[in-house]
């Protein structure tokens, strides 16, 4: 019995040992980044690298806020961080919805325009978009820079995989009671989509925190844009601050890491059973 359990306690500890190692590797970069922002620029650019300040030069953080409005930046990015998730959740759930429980005519061709959207480059959408928003009057807005976003043809995708992997005696039942297809939806489907629904809020807050191209063409003053464009305006034509540019970049990142720390589990679960039937 003894040496049985020996067996296998041995490869359970090569196991842990490799994901241990693996685990280093992956937050070194975070590590490191963090030891950068406490540097000088001169421990920062040093060959070899210098792995740890000398002195941890605090003042890194209080002068992102001298060049650029971090703080503008940062509520815009949130606001429009948040409008996107939000729109999403609605957008695609009603659409998975849809497209895995109702029959409506033109269904699977319309599925199939939606899923195409996933093979088009999204920089041919950027001129069309722009004239759209510049017609309605959101240059410089948070409308503006999160309408393009509140919809998406993989979220739709994801979520109608949830639902067609959900039994279909729960919208029987809720048939049975008089409940309308709307009703059914919202108080039954809806709550039971959690695992779903926060991978499609987790993605879609990555892809707007780190949105690059379209709010640079479409919010052209520095208090009016998002973090990704105000981090990119720290690199200079000559010469770059790179601990200062490396303290923005931590505190820019420190919002998703918790997020995606709290919704981790939600997230993979969610994942992975989205592509259980299709």
């Amino acid at each position: 019995m003894s040496e049985r359990k020996h067996r296998t306690v041995r490869p359970r500890r090569i196991t842990h040992l490799v994901l241990m190692l693996g685990g280093l590797l992956m937050v070194f970069p975070f590590l490191w980044q963090l030891s950068m922002s406490l540097s000088t620029q001169a421990e920062v650019t040093s060959v070899p690298p210098t792995w740890l300040p000398s002195e941890p030069q605090w003042g890194n953080y209080p002068a992102v806020f001298e060049q650029v409005p971090f703080l503008n930046q940062f509520l815009t990015t949130v606001a429009v961080t948040v409008a996107r998730v939000v729109g999403q959740l609605l957008l695609c759930a009603l659409a998975g919805y849809a497209f895995a429980r109702m029959t409506f005519p033109g269904k699977n061709v319309l599925f199939a325009l939606v899923l195409s959207i996933l093979m088009v480059p999204y920089q041919i959408y950027l001129i069309p978009q722009y004239d759209i928003i510049q017609e309605l009057g959101w240059l410089n807005t948070v409308a503006g820079i999160a309408a393009p976003g509140i919809f998406s043809a993989f979220g739709t995708f994801l979520m109608r995989q949830h639902y067609m992997g959900m039994p279909r005696s729960l919208e029987e039942a809720a048939r049975l009671d008089g409940a309308s297809p709307w009703r059914t939806f919202w108080q039954i489907m809806f709550p039971l989509s959690g695992p779903a629904l926060s991978a499609v809020a987790i993605l879609t807050a990555l892809a707007s925190w780190n949105d690059l191209m379209w709010p640079l063409i479409v919010a052209t003053y520095d208090d009016r844009t998002t973090l990704a464009v105000g981090l990119s305006t720290l690199q200079g034509q000559f010469t770059t601050d790179y601990p200062v540019m490396m303290a923005a970049s931590f505190m820019a990142m420190l919002p998703l890491m918790i997020l995606f720390i709290v919704l981790q589990r939600h997230v993979v679960a969610g994942l992975a059973h989205s592509g259980m039937k299709g």
